[in-house]
């Protein structure tokens, strides 16, 4: 039976690497070698897909423009599973990124049915303060909420043009009880991941999102709106009589002076190379010695000279869940299964020793048998935040599995790690407060005087 992704609800994955054919993502273990001083997800395995990310990957490499772009729903705590995403906005922004990240008050407002006043609260008192704490930076970097930023707004205005209710229905499961705000708030998603590629903002660039598999249905209709708003699709073809392959620039409704336009720089610009071209009232076709690259920038140039978007299809990761601390899934309503990055360190401990591991039955099976650390939640604290050193992990996993440790004992140290990380973070959160200005962010808490 298909898997069935719903981005508001929690999706329960049995198998992530049947997302590969159920859904087309590809395995990110082909891209791992392509980066740099990886991070520590992706050397783990953690992120397991992606979509597009080889222009990310070349972005990284050549120190190119490129964006990180990620989003939160503000309707609760931020825990340790929005956490995830926190550390991957950082580790980009040091790779060279722009960091973009939208407060989803839109989609909080419309799906949970917070008040605006709640969902900025919320935002700015449990996210943004938190992706500050950890690492965010005010250089290069840009936060807005959705129902305050307007080039967001009419973005998604016009990305309305581009989708019909049958299709949301396909991806989302929509149907005649769901309510417009709702299907507004999924296309100013789409907008939410696009808008940097405005004129106004960064223009066309590579974009990445990281996001848990949940959230792919968000970007396969954004990938597919994306390419629908362009003017211009660019394609690899064969030639029937010879055999030879070459590229086609179809137009989709674009000007015919673009077309003229593309092909006199194609022919302009690389003549010399016996670079051929063939145009016609919609297409053109052009056979020789031309890139892609160089191509895909002609195109673009001519795209937005004549008013058009010229957008780069978004690229995608997607990171692995992680289980609750009392067993099964991580869930904000099951307030012992999480963990929040604002709660007091002495009650995070209590939570770990009481979390689900994978301890035997006996103090005496487990040293002779081993505990089975894949079955342990309080190993996942270790795999997905507490150790941060791969060796300190290997060790750790080999105590458990050689019986060299007990449940009891690994807790001990997992608590006492957990309670020295939320002690520091705690008050970098503080400290956070009097950098929101510098991140343009105009905020007072109930407490502080306007």
């Amino acid at each position: 039976m298909a898997q069935k992704l719903d981005p508001w609800k929690s999706s329960e994955i049995s198998d992530y690497s049947k997302l590969f054919e159920e859904f087309g993502i590809s395995p990110f273990s082909e891209m791992s070698e392509e980066i740099p001083d990886p991070h520590k997800y992706m050397r783990r395995g953690i992120i397991f897909g992606h979509r597009g990310y080889e222009m990310i990957a070349d972005a990284i490499k050549n120190r190119k423009p490129f964006v990180v772009l990620d989003g939160f729903m503000p309707t609760g705590k931020a825990h340790f599973g929005h956490k995830m995403v926190m550390d991957q906005i950082v580790w980009y922004q040091k790779q060279g990124a722009i960091a973009v990240i939208g407060m989803a008050d839109r989609e909080a407002h419309a799906v949970r049915g917070l008040t605006w006043e709640e969902c900025q609260r919320t935002g700015v008192e449990e996210y943004i303060t938190s992706l500050i704490a950890l690492g965010l930076q005010p250089e290069n970097a840009r936060i807005y909420f959705q129902s305050e930023c307007q080039p967001v707004k009419d973005l998604a205005f016009e990305l309305g043009t581009k989708v019909n209710f049958s299709e949301m229905a396909a991806i989302y499961g929509f149907s005649g009880e769901t309510h417009l705000a709702h299907m507004v708030s999924v296309l100013t998603q789409a907008s939410d991941i696009l808008h940097s590629q405005l004129p106004i903002y960064e223009g066309p660039v590579p974009v990445v999102v990281p996001v848990g598999a949940d959230q792919d249905p968000h970007i396969r209709l954004t990938r597919d709106i994306a390419s629908k708003m362009n003017m211009f699709l660019i394609e690899r073809r064969e030639d029937q009589t010879s055999g030879l392959s070459y590229w086609s620039v179809r137009g989709k409704n674009a000007p015919e002076e673009a077309l003229k336009e593309i092909d006199k720089k194609v022919r302009g610009g690389f003549g010399g190379a016996g670079v051929q071209t063939k145009l016609s009232k919609e297409h053109i076709d052009i056979f020789g010695g031309i890139s892609q690259n160089e191509l895909t920038e002609i195109v673009k140039n001519a795209e937005l000279a004549h008013g058009g978007y010229a957008f780069i299809m978004p690229a995608s990761t997607y990171h692995r869940f992680m289980s609750g601390l009392t067993g099964g899934k991580m869930s904000s309503s099951i307030p012992d299964s999480n963990i929040a990055l604002s709660e007091d360190p002495k009650s995070a401990s209590k939570k770990i020793m009481k979390a689900k591991t994978g301890g035997r039955e006996s103090a005496e099976e487990q040293r002779e048998l081993g505990g089975e650390f894949d079955k342990c939640s309080v190993y996942e604290l270790y795999f997905f935040h507490l150790a941060d050193d791969d060796n300190e992990l290997l060790q750790i996993r080999a105590d458990c599995s050689g019986g060299n440790i007990l449940c009891g004992e690994c807790k001990k140290k997992a608590a006492g790690k957990m309670e020295v990380f939320l002690t520091d973070l705690q008050k970098k959160r503080e400290e956070a407060y009097n950098k929101l200005p510098l991140f343009g962010i105009d905020y007072r808490r109930k407490s502080e005087k306007i």
